[in-house]
C-alpha cells in the first residue's frame, strides 16, 4: 500500500507530482494502472479499503473509490463476501461522513452507494435507505451525504431526462417501487425536518437536502410535499430576505417540481389552486423576481390545463383565471434581464401559447398583450456592453450579432402572433417606441435598434395591400419613419435596420407619391449612400437599386435631383489618382449598385429620348475616357493583375456593365437607336482592354461579363465585334478560362443561331485544339485525385463542352463540324460523345449526348445521301449497339431513377430516328444481330420490328420497355420494374402490355 500511495501521489496533482520528472510520473501512472486492472478483485477490494482507512491523502481516497467503482461497474467484484464487505464499509463511511470532507470525495462515495443500490436493492440488501437515513435531529454531515446518494441515484439511474437502456429502465422501476413501498414517507419527513433545522444552522446542507427532494418529487406521492406543512415552509424559505441564495433557489425548485408534477388536469387545477392559496402574493412582481422558475412553471401548467379542459369547463376557466393572476410575476421575471434565473426560451414558449388561445382579446387581455410586447422588446435588445463592437463589427460584435439573431427567432414568431391577434395594439406599441426614440436626444442605440426592428417585423406581418394603402396607423408611422433622424443614426446597427425598414414599406410610396422625395432623401443623404460607415453605404446602394426597380416611373421627375446627389459617387471612378500608390480603391461592390440604379432610371421609357441621351452621355463618356487613358498609360508602363490601374479598369468595366442593366434590346435597337450607338462605341472602348491585355485574367472576366450584356441589348449589331473578342479570349487559356469562354459562345449561339455560323467556323478549330490539350487526361477519374480544385475545374469544363456541342447541334450549326478545318477533330469528338452517352456517371450529360447524336442524324443523314461519309456506319455499329442496347442492359442503369427514365426515352427516340434515316441497314444490325446476341426472344424482336416500322411513335414507345425488361440479360429483380414503368410512361403504355411477359 505504501508503494501504491506514493505512485498515486506522483500520478496526481499533489506537490510530490509537481517536483517529479515526466518519466517518473509516467512510471507512477503505469504502476497505478497495473494495480487497478491486473490485481485480483478480492485483493483490489481490500487494498482500496485499506487505503481509504489508513491514508491521510484525499488523492489516495479518490483513486481507491474510483477503482472500486470501476471494478463494480465492470462486474469484477462478484463474490458475496466481497460485496458484503464493500457494502458494510461504504455504508459505514457514508454514515460517518463529515460535512467538512472534500465534496469530490463525498460525491464519489455517493456514486458508489448508488451503484450498489442499483445492483442489490431490495432483493439482496433491503435496508440501504433506512441505514443511511440520518436520525433526528439531522446533522449536516449525514444529511449532506444522504442527499448526495439520492442525487447520484437520480443522475445515474432514476432520472428520465437522459436516455436509458431497457435494463436501466427496469432497474429504475424496481428501485422506485421498492422505495415507495418502504421508505419514501420517512425520507420526505427527513427533508422537511432538515429544512427546518438546518436552514439557519447550515444552509448549504439544507439546500442539498431540498435539491434531493426536487429530484424525487416527479415520482413520489406529491402529497408528501404538497401539503399544509411543507409548502408554507418552502414559500417562507423562498421569500425570506434572510435565506441564503442557494437554499432559496432549492426551495423554489421544489415548488416548481410540485407545480410541474404530472397528473390529471382536474387534479392539477386543484394543486395549482392550493399553491395560490398558500402564497397569496404569488402573482406579484416581487414573486416573479424571487421565484422565477416557479411562476413560469405555474403559468405554463395552468395554460396546459385550460387547453385540455377548454374555456367552457369550470376548471378550465379557473385555470385561465389563475394563469392571468400570475402573469404580472411572469412579466417581471421576463423583463428582469437575469439570464441565470430566467429561462427565456420557456418564458417565450409560454407567452406564445398564451397568445395562441386568444381569439378576440378582451380589454384585460389587451393589457396583457401590451406587457408581452414589452417583454419582446426587452428580450430583443442588445446589451450596451457590445455597442462599440457592433458598430465596427469586429469578431466580438459578429459573434454577438449572430447570437442575437438566433435568440430573436422565437421572439419574432411571438411578435407576429400578436400582430395577427391584435394588429391595432401592435401598431400602437410601435408608434410609442418610435415617438419616444425621436423625442429624446439621448435615446440609446439599443432602444432605437429594437424599435426599428419591431417596425420592420410589423411589415412582415401585415399584408402588402395594407402597406400600400397605409391601413391603420401605418399612414402615420411610415411618413414618421421617412422623416426620422435619430440621435444615434451614425451607429451601424441603427443605420442598417433603418434602411431595411424603409425598404420594407416601399409599396407605401406607390399610393402616396408625395412621400417619394422623403424616400429619396433617406437613400441619398447621410442616412444612406453618404453614411460614414462604408458597409451601410454599400447596403444603401443595393436597397436604392431595389427602390428604383420598385418605383421606376414615379422617380422620373426626380432624375436630375438623383444624379446631382450621386455625382460624387459616380465621379469617383473617373477622378481617382490611379498613379498614386497610396490611393484607396473601393471594392468591386462599392458603387456598382449605384450605377445599376442610375442605369435603371435612365433606361425607363418615360424618360424623353433627349434626356436619356444627355444623361447617358454624361455617364458613359467620362468612364470611356478613363479607360482609354488607363490603357494608354498601362501599355507604356506594363500592367499587373493587382496594380492600381488593373483594379481601376475592372471597376470601370463593372460600372458600365451595371449601367447597361437598365436597358433592353427593344429600347436600344428599335425605339431609340441612338442609345444603341452609344453602347456600341462603349463596347469598342472596352474591347481595347481585351486586345491590349488578354492575359490579365480578372480583366478578361469583367470584359466577358460586359460582352454578355452587350449581346443581350445590342443584338445582331454586335456580331462584327465578336470575332475580335473571341480571338483574344482564346489566347493563353486554362480550364476555368475556357469555361467562361464557352459560356459566352453558347450565348452567341442561342442568341444568333445560324447567323453566327461564320464566327463558329472561324473559332471552332482553335476551340477544339485547346480542349484536346486541356482535357487530355480523364477529368472524371475516381479516387482522391478527383477531388482537387484542378480536377473539379476540368470536370466543369467537360460539362460546359457538352453544353456547347448540344447548342451547336440544336441551333442549325452542326455543319460547322463538317468544314475542312474542323474535320480533323471529328473522330475525337464522336468518340467522346459515344463514351459519354454510354458510360458517364452523370445521367443528364448522357441524355444531352444522345440528343446531340439524334440532331446530327437529322442534319447529316437522309435517305439519298450523307453529308459525312462513314457517319451512318458509326451510328449503326457503334452508337446503336453500345448506347441503345448494352448501356441500357448494364446493371448500373436504374429505371427507378427519374433522370434515367428520361434518358431511356431519348434512347427510344434515337432508335426511331435511326430507322427513319437508315432504314434496313439499322434493322439488319440492331434487330437481326444485336437483339439475338442478348438472347432476345424472336417473337419479342419481331414485335419490336413491326412497331418500329409503323408510323405510330406511341405504339413503338410501348413495346420498347417490355423488350428491355424481358431480356434475360437483365437482373431478375428488374422485371418487377414493369409496373413502375407502366405508371411513368402513361398514356403511352397500354394495359395489355402488363400481361405480355
Amino acid at each position: 500500500m505504501d508503494d501504491l500511495e506514493q505512485a498515486i501521489l506522483l500520478a496526481s496533482d499533489s506537490p510530490a507530482a509537481a517536483a517529479a520528472s515526466a518519466s517518473v510520473r509516467a512510471e507512477a501512472l503505469a504502476f497505478c494502472d497495473r494495480a487497478r486492472n491486473e490485481s485480483p478483485p478480492s485483493s483490489l477490494l481490500r487494498l482500496c479499503l485499506s487505503g481509504i482507512a489508513s491514508s491521510p491523502h484525499a488523492q489516495v481516497h479518490f483513486w481507491c473509490l474510483q477503482s472500486l467503482h470501476d471494478a463494480l461497474l465492470r462486474r469484477r467484484i462478484v463474490l458475496p463476501d466481497d460485496l458484503a464487505l464493500l457494502r458494510s464499509s461504504l455504508l459505514s463511511l457514508a454514515v460517518s461522513s463529515h460535512a467538512t470532507s472534500p465534496p469530490f470525495l463525498r460525491n464519489k462515495v455517493a456514486q458508489l452507494v448508488a451503484l450498489l443500490v442499483r445492483l442489490d436493492y431490495p432483493h439482496v440488501y433491503p435496508s440501504y435507505f433506512l441505514d443511511l437515513l440520518p436520525p433526528a435531529p439531522p446533522q449536516p454531515g449525514p444529511t449532506d451525504m444522504f442527499a448526495r446518494v439520492l442525487i447520484s441515484l437520480d443522475d445515474d439511474l432514476l432520472s428520465q431526462e437522459y436516455p436509458r437502456s431497457s435494463d436501466e429502465a427496469a432497474d429504475a422501476m424496481r428501485v422506485k417501487d421498492s422505495m415507495r413501498a418502504q421508505c419514501v414517507s420517512q425520507i420526505a419527513s427527513h427533508w422537511h425536518t432538515a429544512a427546518v433545522t438546518l436552514r439557519t444552522a447550515d444552509p448549504a446542507a439544507a439546500a442539498v437536502a431540498l435539491e434531493a427532494a426536487r429530484r424525487c418529487i416527479s415520482w413520489i406521492d406529491v402529497g408528501l410535499v404538497a401539503n399544509d406543512v411543507f409548502v408554507p415552509l418552502l414559500f417562507d424559505i423562498s421569500m425570506s430576505p434572510g435565506s441564503a441564495p442557494p437554499l432559496a433557489a432549492a426551495a423554489v425548485g421544489c415548488l416548481s417540481a410540485v407545480a410541474s408534477k404530472r397528473m390529471d388536469s382536474r387534479a392539477k387545477v386543484g394543486l395549482l389552486r392550493s399553491l395560490l392559496a398558500a402564497q397569496q402574493g404569488l402573482g406579484s412582481p416581487d414573486s416573479g423576481l424571487k421565484m422565477t422558475p416557479l411562476v413560469t412553471a405555474y403559468a405554463a401548467e395552468a395554460l396546459e390545463c385550460h387547453r385540455r379542459l377548454g374555456p367552457s369547463d369550470a376548471d378550465g376557466a379557473a385555470a385561465l383565471e389563475m394563469l392571468e393572476e400570475v402573469l404580472p410575476a411572469v412579466f417581471a421575471a421576463a423583463e428582469s434581464g437575469n439570464d441565470e434565473d430566467v429561462d427565456s426560451g420557456s418564458v417565450v414558449e409560454f407567452l406564445s401559447g398564451y397568445v395562441s388561445i386568444m381569439k378576440a382579446p378582451s380589454e384585460k387581455q389587451l393589457g396583457h398583450l401590451g406587457r408581452i410586447l414589452e417583454v419582446v422588446r426587452v428580450q430583443m435588445s442588445f446589451d450596451p456592453v457590445y455597442r462599440g463592437h457592433l458598430d465596427v463589427l469586429d469578431k466580438i460584435g459578429k459573434e454577438e450579432e449572430d447570437l442575437m439573431a438566433e435568440h430573436r427567432k422565437d421572439l419574432i414568431v411571438l411578435f407576429r402572433s400578436i400582430c395577427r391577434v391584435a394588429p391595432a395594439a401592435a401598431q400602437l406599441f410601435i408608434r410609442g417606441l418610435i415617438v419616444t426614440a425621436l423625442s429624446s436626444s439621448e435615446a440609446s442605440v439599443e432602444d432605437v435598434e429594437v424599435a426599428l426592428t419591431l417596425f420592420f417585423r410589423l411589415g412582415e406581418a401585415v399584408g402588402e395591400e395594407e402597406i400600400r394603402t397605409g391601413a391603420g396607423l401605418l399612414g402615420e408611422l411610415v411618413p414618421m419613419l421617412l422623416s426620422a433622424r435619430f440621435s444615434c443614426h451614425t451607429h451601424r446597427l441603427v443605420a442598417l435596420v433603418y434602411l431595411e425598414t424603409v425598404t420594407r414599406y416601399m409599396k407605401f410610396m406607390q399610393e402616396h407619391v408625395q412621400y417619394v422625395p422623403h424616400l429619396l432623401g433617406v437613400f441619398l443623404d447621410n442616412r444612406g449612400i453618404h453614411h460614414q460607415n462604408a458597409h451601410v453605404s454599400r447596403r444603401a446602394g443595393y436597397l436604392f437599386m431595389r427602390a428604383v426597380k420598385s418605383l421606376k416611373a414615379k422617380l422620373v421627375p426626380y432624375l436630375d435631383t438623383i444624379l446631382q446627389s450621386l455625382q460624387d459617387i459616380l465621379s469617383q471612378f473617373t477622378s481617382m489618382d490611379w498613379a498614386n500608390k497610396d490611393t484607396k480603391f473601393p471594392s468591386s461592390e462599392d458603387g456598382s449598385q449605384i450605377f445599376e440604379a442610375v442605369g435603371l432610371l435612365i433606361g425607363i421609357e418615360e424618360v424623353s429620348p433627349e434626356k436619356q441621351a444627355q444623361c447617358l452621355t454624361a455617364l458613359l463618356n467620362p468612364l470611356c475616357h478613363q479607360i482609354e487613358s488607363l490603357v494608354m498609360d498601362a501599355k507604356a508602363r506594363g500592367l499587373e493583375e493587382s496594380s492600381p490601374r488593373a483594379i481601376s479598369l475592372q471597376q470601370i468595366i463593372v460600372a458600365l456593365n451595371m449601367v447597361s442593366k437598365g436597358f433592353n434590346e427593344r429600347l436600344v435597337m428599335v425605339n431609340r437607336p441612338a442609345i444603341g450607338v452609344m453602347f456600341k462605341k462603349t463596347l469598342d472602348v472596352v474591347l481595347q482592354v481585351l486586345v491590349s491585355f488578354p492575359s490579365v485574367r480578372p480583366l478578361r472576366s469583367k470584359v466577358i461579363s460586359f460582352l454578355h450584356r452587350m449581346i443581350e441589348i445590342l443584338g445582331i449589331s454586335v456580331l462584327p465585334c465578336i470575332p475580335i473578342a473571341l480571338r483574344q479570349l482564346l489566347l493563353d487559356n486554362e480550364a476555368k478560362d475556357m469555361v467562361e469562354f464557352l459560356v459566352l459562345v453558347n450565348q452567341i449561339i442561342c442568341k444568333f443561331k445560324s447567323s453566327a455560323s461564320a464566327i463558329l467556323e472561324e473559332v471552332f478549330p482553335t476551340i477544339a485544339s485547346h480542349l484536346s490539350v486541356i482535357l487530355s487526361q480523364d477529368a472524371f477519374s475516381a479516387g482522391p485525385a478527383s477531388n482537387t480544385e484542378e480536377m473539379r475545374e476540368l470536370q466543369e469544363l467537360q460539362r460546359t463542352l457538352y453544353t456547347f456541342l448540344h447548342a451547336m447541334a440544336t441551333h442549325d450549326l452542326s455543319t460547322v463540324l463538317l468544314t475542312p478545318s474542323s474535320r480533323q477533330y471529328l473522330e475525337t469528338i464522336m468518340q467522346l460523345l459515344l463514351f459519354t452517352s454510354c458510360k458517364h456517371k452523370d445521367i443528364l450529360l448522357r441524355k444531352a449526348c444522345v440528343q446531340i447524336f439524334v440532331n446530327l442524324v437529322k442534319d447529316w443523314c437522309s435517305n439519298s445521301e450523307d453529308k459525312l461519309p462513314g457517319f451512318r456506319v458509326f451510328m449503326i455499329e457503334k452508337f446503336a449497339t453500345n448506347c441503345c442496347l448494352y448501356s441500357v442492359l448494364d446493371k448500373s442503369f436504374d429505371l427507378r431513377d427519374a433522370n434515367s427514365l428520361v434518358l431511356f426515352g431519348e434512347i427510344v427516340l434515337a432508335q426511331k430516328i435511326m430507322y427513319e434515316r437508315f432504314g434496313e441497314d439499322f434493322i439488319v444490325n440492331f434487330v437481326a444481330k444485336g437483339l439475338p446476341e442478348v438472347h432476345c426472344p424472336p417473337d419479342l424482336a419481331e414485335q419490336y420490328y413491326q412497331k418500329l416500322k409503323g408510323n405510330d411513335i406511341k405504339a413503338f414507345r410501348l413495346v420498347v420497355p417490355s423488350m428491355y425488361i424481358e431480356l434475360p440479360f437483365l437482373r431478375l429483380e428488374d422485371v418487377l420494374l414493369q409496373h413502375y414503368i407502366y405508371q411513368v410512361w402513361q398514356p403511352w403504355w397500354h394495359p395489355y402490355s402488363l400481361y405480355s411477359i
